[in-house]
């Protein structure tokens, strides 16, 4: 690791003082600190966020909106009781992500700033674009089997590794950001980028831009009732998703009468697909409508390298996700989430 200069503010504005080009925000570390070590990411300077005061609060604003701050841990959010009434599918999503000693330290900035990558990307020795642009991509035609099926370009083919994010997507976040121009929000649709042909450029943050909080709608607590985050991967636990979705619905007299279904693991980010959801409005849930919207979910994915397998997981994801969903939501959120020994069938509806 190459050596750094170091700094630990104690407010925003001092901490946006200290930025300069080069530097990086340091939070829980869970993701910086690794890539650092592995010299995938070389920062000159890091500048410590976990002591600015105020970032840490989850609070109900006036409008019915959530304010979540930057700061929160991921297990402080997901554990939090008005947030597994109101937005359980985000706490099945954090729950669904590494192990529980990284989520006592990781948090919401950190989860937001999470890197798009691949094992080419973590090998200093490989080609990749993102780490040097212009320097080509050894992942296309690697062998991983976490390679994009939406959204991917010749110059990129790695997928955003968050499940958190994925939740957001369905939900439809806002992002409160400030800079050296000052506050502004960001549509949580537009905050991730695809690669094109500049796939070091993952986030529409400026530079010296720094994450103060992420707000929820109050519209999101209108899908509690039925709504789940669904992981596919290798291993039970401390796994990136091989595919997953975030599925939520409100039902009203047998009748889906709104909807939001987002992917993860398909694309450098999370992928929302207004075009399945409008198929559910107006329909009564049945598995085979959610088939129908699974598979206009996929409508435009291509393989990008030999992972054709990733299409039809990632629609049986989506369509399954959907299921669930109509169920309706468990009426304790399981310790393995999406886990095949989790009883199914206690939910609030049931």
């Amino acid at each position: 690791m190459k050596t750094f200069d170091f700094a630990q503010p104690t407010t925003v504005d001092e901490a946006l003082a200290a930025w300069e080009p080069g530097s990086a925000w340091l939070g829980g570390g869970t993701n910086l600190v690794d890539l650092m070590k592995i010299g995938a990411m070389a920062p000159d300077k890091l500048i410590d966020i976990k002591r600015l005061t105020g970032l840490d609060q989850i609070e109900t604003l006036a409008d019915g909106s959530t304010r979540i701050g930057a700061m929160v841990s991921n297990a402080d959010l997901a554990n939090n009781p008005d947030i597994l009434r109101r937005f359980p599918m985000m706490a099945e999503a954090l729950l669904s992500g590494a192990s529980g000693q990284l989520r006592n330290a990781a948090t919401v900035s950190g989860n937001l700033m999470q890197r798009t990558r691949c094992a080419y990307f973590q090998d200093a020795n490989a080609a990749c674009n993102k780490r040097s642009p212009a320097q080509g991509c050894d992942a296309i035609g690697g062998v991983d089997d976490t390679a994009a099926i939406l959204g991917w370009s010749n110059q990129c083919i790695a997928t955003n590794p968050s499940d958190f994010c994925v939740s957001l997507a369905a939900l439809e976040a806002v992002i409160e950001v400030q800079g050296p121009a000052g506050k502004r929000d960001i549509a949580f649709a537009d905050f991730h980028l695809l690669p094109e042909d500049t796939p070091e450029r993952e986030t529409a943050l400026q530079a010296g831009e720094l994450i103060l909080a992420l707000r929820l709608p109050a519209e999101a607590g209108d899908f509690a009732g039925n709504s789940r985050y669904l992981k596919v991967r290798n291993r039970t636990s401390f796994a990136f998703a091989t595919s997953s979705a975030a599925a939520a619905m409100q039902i009203k007299d047998g009748t889906i009468t709104k909807a939001r279904l987002a992917l993860g693991a398909v694309a450098a980010k999370p992928w929302r697909v207004a075009k399945a959801e409008a198929l559910l409005i107006g329909q009564a849930p049945d598995p085979a409508l959610f088939a129908q919207a699974a598979e206009a979910a996929l409508a435009g994915a291509s393989s990008s390298n030999d992972n054709d397998w990733k299409i039809e997981l990632a629609r049986r994801t989506a369509s399954r996700a959907l299921v669930l969903a109509a169920a309706g939501t468990p009426a304790r959120m399981p310790a393995l989430p999406a886990s095949p020994f989790v009883d199914q069938g206690d939910s609030l509806n049931a």
